[in-house]
């Protein structure tokens, strides 16, 4: 896609810092980390939403993933890494096309998500959910 920010840096339009490249996945730096080493491993080819994108392809930039969330690990200490993946206006995503967040996390880095957990008011209400759920997996 023609502007596709993300396009525009897999065919050298945009600079990046790239960490990992191969014919299928690239991997480089986010200019606009939430914790300094934060990364984005992308598919190549133009893909979205991640439903549409084929699942080995998706397998090798799940590679990647870890492979960079171990370079963070290994190669800045980090504590922990993050990965996110915004699918969806609705989830806040804002490129699109395909993308993996690894974002590494470090005891004090002074990051929070935020995380508001919700219950269910009845086991039954979680089973009409999974049961739609499992209706809709192709076989």
């Amino acid at each position: 896609m023609s502007n596709c920010i993300f396009c525009k840096i897999v065919r050298g339009e945009l600079p990046c810092e790239k960490l990992y490249e191969d014919d299928s996945v690239l991997a480089f730096m986010d200019i606009g980390p939430i914790v300094k080493g934060h990364a984005l491993v992308i598919p190549k080819a133009h893909h979205d939403p991640l439903t549409d994108v084929p699942t080995e392809l998706l397998g090798k930039i799940m590679t990647v993933v870890q492979r960079i969330a171990r370079a963070q690990r290994d190669g800045l200490g980090a504590d922990g890494v993050n990965i996110h993946q915004a699918n969806g206006k609705a989830a806040g995503q804002e490129v699109w096309h395909t993308h993996f967040h690894v974002i590494p996390r470090f005891a004090n880095d002074g990051h929070s998500w935020n995380w508001r957990a919700q219950k269910y008011e009845q086991r039954e209400e979680m089973q009409a959910l999974a049961g739609k759920i499992r209706g809709a997996l192709p076989s």
